[in-house]
C-alpha cells in the first residue's frame, strides 16, 4: 500500500519482538531485554527468535521489487552489538539504529571503542554503521549531557524532584557531540527539535503527563513525555506557532521560545544554522560515504580525532584545550570553539587536512 504510494522506506518499531519462543517460557531478567547479571539478553524469550529474520527477508524481497532506494530499518534494541547486525544482513534490513552510540557516556577512551566497535561489527556484513544521539525514547542529548552523571535507564526522565541539568554545559557538549557525529562515515538520524538545540521539559507538572510509564509507576519513573513536547515554530506565537489555540497535548517552556525556528533563522551562531552549515558540509564532501582513520596526533584521554576524506574532526571530552595542528577552520561547534590553536573543553571543530 505505502510502497505503492512512493513512500522511501520503513522505520520498524521494537523489531526484534515479532516472534516469541515457543511454549512462552518465563523470563527472570529485565523487561526490556537487556543483559543482567544471569540472564543474558540473547536468552530473553520474548526478543530477537530466529524466525524473525525470515520475515525481514520476505518484506526486503517486497522492497526490492521497487525502483529507487528504499529503506527498511529496525529499531532493534540489541546487545551486544554483534547481534544486532543479524538484522542487517544483505538480505534482511538496510539499517539499523545504533543504541550503543546514543548511551556513549561523556568519556573519550568509552566514545572511541563503541566508534570503532560500530564501524567493525557492521562492516562484517557489509552494512553501513548508523549514528542517533536523541529520540523519543530517551532524554534529549541536551539534557542528558547536562547532568553530572549522565546514564539514564532507558525510558526515564528527568522531573522537577529530580537534579536539573546544566543547561549551558548541555547546550555545549550537545552542539559537540552532533558535530562530531555528522562527520562520522555510514547514516546518521536526526530527531525532530534537535537541530534547534531543545532541552527535554523537566518540569512538566504531574496532571498533565501521558506516558503509560508514570501511571505504571505511580510516578517513580516519570517517563518519556518531556521529549515529545511539540516544537517551538514561532517565539511570540500561542504555543509557540504549534496551534491557533495555544493548547498543546504536553505543556512547553517558557524557554522554548529562545530556542524557536523564527528567534534562531537569521542568527549565524544558532544552533540550528549550525546544523545546517554541518549537513551542507557532510553532503558536499560526501562524509557518509567515507572511511575514518583515527587521527594519532591527537590519542590524548581527553580527545576524540579522525580523519574522513579531507576532514580532521576533533572533539574535546576532556577539562583542558586540546592543541590543534594549524589546518584551515571549516566548523566550530560553538563560536569560539578554537581559540589560537587550542581546542576548549566541550567543542568540536572540523578542519581541512592539506
Amino acid at each position: 500500500f505505502w510502497l505503492d504510494r512512493g513512500v522511501g522506506g520503513f522505520r520498524v518499531d521494537v523489531a526484534h519482538a515479532l516472534i516469541k519462543k515457543t511454549g512462552l517460557p518465563d523470563w527472570g531478567g529485565r523487561a526490556d531485554g537487556a543483559s543482567s547479571e544471569g540472564f543474558p539478553g540473547e536468552a530473553a524469550p520474548m526478543f530477537g527468535q530466529a524466525g524473525i529474520h525470515d520475515i525481514y527477508r520476505s518484506w526486503r524481497k517486497i522492497l526490492d521489487e521497487y525502483d529507487g532506494d528504499r529503506v527498511l530499518c529496525a529499531e532493534a534494541n540489541v546487545d551486544p552489538l554483534d547481534r544486532l547486525t543479524d538484522w542487517v544482513r544483505p538480505d534482511e534490513m538496510h539499517q539499523a539504529f545504533n543504541f550503543a552510540y546514543l548511551h556513549h557516556p561523556w568519556n573519550a577512551p568509552e566514545l572511541r571503542r563503541i566508534i570503532e566497535t560500530s564501524l567493525t561489527t557492521f562492516d562484517q556484513v557489509g552494512a553501513p554503521t548508523t549514528w542517533v544521539l536523541s529520540n523519543h525514547d530517551v532524554v534529549r542529548h541536551v539534557s542528558r549531557l547536562g547532568l553530572k552523571a549522565n546514564e539514564l535507564r532507558l525510558g526515564d526522565g528527568i522531573g522537577p524532584e529530580d537534579a536539573q541539568p546544566d543547561h549551558v554545559l548541555g547546550m555545549a557538549r550537545a552542539r559537540a557531540a552532533t558535530l562530531l557525529m555528522l562527520a562520522l562515515p555510514g547514516g546518521v538520524y536526526l530527531y525532530q527539535g534537535e537541530e534547534l538545540g531543545l532541552p527535554d521539559h523537566t518540569l512538566i507538572p504531574q496532571e498533565f503527563r501521558q506516558d503509560p510509564t508514570f501511571h505504571r509507576t505511580d510516578g517513580v519513573r516519570v517517563g518519556r513525555d518531556g521529549s515529545r513536547v511539540p516544537l517551538p515554530w514561532r517565539a511570540d506565537a500561542p504555543s509557540f506557532g504549534f496551534s491557533s489555540t495555544g493548547k498543546s497535548w504536553l505543556p512547553q517552556p517558557d524557554i522554548w521560545g529562545a530556542h524557536s525556528r523564527d528567534s534562531q533563522e537569521h542568527n549565524p551562531d544558532s544552533t540550528l544554522n549550525m546544523y545546517r552549515a554541518a549537513l551542507r558540509l557532510r553532503r558536499e564532501m560526501d562524509l557518509g560515504h567515507g572511511s575514518l582513520a583515527w587521527w594519532p596526533e591527537h590519542d590524548a584521554e581527553g580527545a576524540v580525532a579522525f580523519a574522513n576524506g579531507s576532514i580532521l574532526a576533533v572533539m574535546n571530552m576532556g577539562t583542558e584545550p586540546v592543541e590543534l595542528p594549524g589546518f584551515e577552520i571549516l566548523q566550530e561547534s560553538s563560536p569560539g570553539a578554537v581559540e589560537g590553536t587550542r581546542l576548549h573543553p566541550n567543542r568540536t571543530v572540523w578542519m581541512r587536512i592539506p
